[in-house]
């Protein structure tokens, strides 16, 4: 039995005034991995991002869910968005209900499932997220960062086994940040949902199993985060940074020291600094 959750297949993508956003793309992404998406602005991850559960239709090639390609007839497009997920970068795209319950029970309602079902579905996303004593609360008083903990509860409650984020912590505080990562740890490591990750933040892209790197609608690298920001000049030719710490170590190491390029974390950087020191 296959362990690929989504794949795509020479999938290309061209806009009607000609422009090639997606050329050629081949990836797999197993169940239960956790990857990043990154790329400068205009490499494709947003139209890449579109395709992962039919919402945009190739120019050519495909997008495999389980190893089927995704049909664009209309039920079976409800069949993809129930096993693929997507949590949009604002979350007033999702949130539109008068309380945070109603704005949860929206979807499972729409699939006809009872109401003790319902019920039970917005109980257990709530608790997934963090967010167990807000269902009666309005979503637009919330903070950003509770409000996209909602907009996730909302697929969760769909019941996928993959979720697609396009930039989830963009325009929020570091805590309203450190609120939404958390909750994307959980959902992976506690839940076993696989998460597809679009994001601008180096940090963010270092926690995850896998960073694919975009360029002019094609994938630049994909790899392990380490092996990913080891390539430090290659990274910022296409306009993107690295982590900090890895940044630090890249210089350091352009005064001559010969320190380990593959370090991503803090603790690992200070290890090393005080065995430089030492």
């Amino acid at each position: 039995m296959t362990n690929i959750q989504l794949s795509t297949e020479n999938l290309s993508f061209t806009y009607p005034d000609g422009t090639q956003a997606l050329k050629n793309i081949n990836i797999e992404i197993e169940k239960g991995e956790k990857v990043a998406i990154i790329g400068p602005n205009g490499a494709g991850k947003s139209t890449l991002f579109s395709h992962f559960n039919g919402l945009t239709e190739p120019t050519s090639g495909c997008v495999k869910i389980e190893g089927k390609a995704i049909s664009f007839e209309k039920d079976e497009l409800l069949k993809v968005r129930q096993k693929v997920g997507i949590v949009f970068q604002d979350p007033n795209d999702q949130l539109f209900a008068p309380t945070v319950k109603e704005d949860i029970a929206f979807g499972p309602m729409n699939l006809g499932l009872s109401y003790d079902e319902v019920e039970k579905r917005v109980e257990d996303a709530l608790k997934m997220v963090g967010m167990e004593n807000y269902e009666n609360k309005t979503p637009h008083h919330l903070s950003g960062g509770q409000q996209k903990r909602i907009a996730i509860a909302g697929i969760i409650a769909m019941r996928p086994k993959c979720i697609v984020m396009d930039e989830p912590t963009a325009m929020l505080d570091p805590a309203g940040r450190k609120e939404v990562m958390a909750t994307v740890r959980r959902l992976n490591e506690d839940y076993g949902i696989t998460i597809i990750l679009i994001t601008h933040y180096m940090e963010e892209a270092a926690q995850c199993r896998r960073v694919i790197v975009m360029d002019k609608g094609r994938v630049l690298l994909d790899d392990t985060p380490r092996e990913v920001f080891s390539k430090v000049e290659l990274i910022k030719s296409v306009g993107l940074d690295v982590p900090q710490v890895t940044e630090l170590v890249y210089e350091l190491n352009q005064y001559g020291l010969e320190l380990d390029g593959h370090i991503i974390t803090e603790d690992e950087c200070a290890d090393m600094l005080i065995k430089l020191i030492s």
